[in-house]
């Protein structure tokens, strides 16, 4: 029975930890995407086509 309870405090620790991780990652994508994306409008007078 001890075994079972120590394999859930692992696996809960294991996905807090992955749902960490990916949070820090997507904020991470949305910041550079909004970063990029006031680049492009700030240079936007100088694109032709």
């Amino acid at each position: 029975m001890e075994k079972a309870y120590l394999a859930m405090k692992r696996s809960g620790a294991g996905s807090i930890t992955i749902g960490i991780i990916i949070l820090a990652v997507g904020i991470a994508a949305g910041i550079l995407s909004i970063v990029s994306g006031a680049n492009l409008l700030k240079h936007k007078k100088e694109i032709t086509f």
